[in-house]
């Protein structure tokens, strides 16, 4: 079990939710990172006591210096002193909640620093997956998943000799909010309805990433790398319960699956405790309760990011981050009421045509790529 933890992103939805099991826990808390939330920021420190706290914004730095001036507390800000929190010495393993390729470099700092990364930041894996794993392997660095599908599919390869056994993975999909409509009735569909996810309580940008599908798509490709498998071999099914998160379908046709209530504190605990188990305040399965579990597969003519997700992964180099980075914009602009819920794809597709494509990125590539895309959105 780790005993010193770094949290990245601690006043998000995962953040949280880590740093709920974690005082359950008998570990201590390295450091916190937050993007602006001064206020909550400061509850948390007087609860962790953590030696370093960072913030987004030099603004935001200065506030919560004056919030907690009596704590022995460093303050930092910035990209900087989210790289310094990935790294600390005194840490051992760094979960990354922040959202968007914010994580990327405090990742790969923290990879080479040799922590264990608790994964909860997918676009590391979507921009720049084969450079991060590669990474992981040249430092002997654990990766262990903290979305609730990769840590399903972490689990069921548990009781499977290896990749030469695996013939497909299976990454469930709840279908989001708008499951089951066509297109025409999603034209017009606005910010409040997309943000009323059916089974899961999230942050307002992979809530809206729910109900386009490209979660989904992201997940395909978080694992892609994360597994070193093709895209061949993962497939999406719609999975409403939320019950089922996960399987594996190995060589000789059996299906192991991952099941649970729908509580991200299971994934979360279980990259602290890893190869250990330990009881988890998340409510029990009743299998008697939870009804009829069903499956089918996804309308990506309703939903077609999942497909564009697809694509981009087959094409690799800086496809993948061109699409995450233009998504992310996109969704911003959704959230802010200026376009409208298919607007999304059209400008996420309009960036991955017209960024100039590069096979074998380095990271330098791969940020610019992912500025391209953002400059495409925003019409810069």
């Amino acid at each position: 079990m780790m005993k010193s933890i770094t949290v990245l992103g601690s006043t998000g939805s995962i953040g949280r939710q880590s740093l709920d099991i974690i005082s359950r826990m008998p570990v201590r808390v390295a450091a916190l990172t937050a993007g602006t939330s001064v206020e909550l920021m400061a509850q948390q420190c007087r609860q962790f006591r953590p030696e370093l706290a960072v913030m987004a914004t030099q603004e935001s730095a200065e506030k919560l210096h004056q919030a907690i001036s009596d704590l022995p507390i460093r303050i930092a800000w910035g990209e900087d002193g989210l790289i310094e929190a990935a790294t600390l010495e005194s840490c051992d393993c760094v979960i990354t909640a922040v959202v968007g390729m914010l994580g990327l470099k405090p990742t790969l700092a923290a990879i080479r620093a040799g922590k264990r990364i608790g994964l909860a930041n997918k676009e590391t894996l979507v921009c720049a997956g084969e450079l991060v794993m590669a990474e992981a392997a040249k430092y002997g660095t654990e990766i262990i998943p903290v979305d609730s599908e990769h840590s399903a599919i972490f689990q069921c390869l548990m009781g499977i000799g290896g990749k030469r056994e695996v013939r497909r993975l299976i990454l469930t999909c709840s279908g989001g909010p708008f499951y089951g409509m066509r297109r025409e009735q999603l034209t017009h569909v606005t910010k409040a309805d997309a943000l009323k996810h059916p089974n899961w309580k999230m942050g307002a940008k992979i809530t809206i990433d729910c109900a386009t599908l490209m979660n989904k798509g992201l997940e395909v490709i978080e694992a892609m790398r994360l597994y070193g498998v093709p895209l061949e071999q993962v497939d999406v099914l719609i999975h409403r319960q939320s019950i089922v998160h996960s399987m594996v379908e190995t060589i000789d046709g059996a299906v192991m699956a991952q099941l649970g209530a729908p509580d991200m504190r299971l994934p979360i605990q279980l990259a602290l405790t890893y190869p250990e188990r330990l009881s988890c305040p998340v409510d029990r399965l009743d299998l008697t309760a939870c009804g009829a579990l069903s499956f089918s597969k996804p309308d990506t003519d309703a939903f077609p990011c999942l497909a564009l997700a697809r694509e981009c992964a087959a094409a690799g180099g800086t496809a993948c981050p061109v699409m995450n980075g233009a998504n992310e914009a996109a969704v911003a602009r959704f959230l802010n009421d200026e376009i409208g819920f298919y607007d999304i794809y059209d400008l996420v597709k309009g960036a991955v045509d017209a960024v100039p494509f590069v096979q074998n990125p380095t990271l330098e590539q791969i940020l610019l790529a992912d500025s391209m895309a953002r400059a495409c959105v925003l019409g810069h």
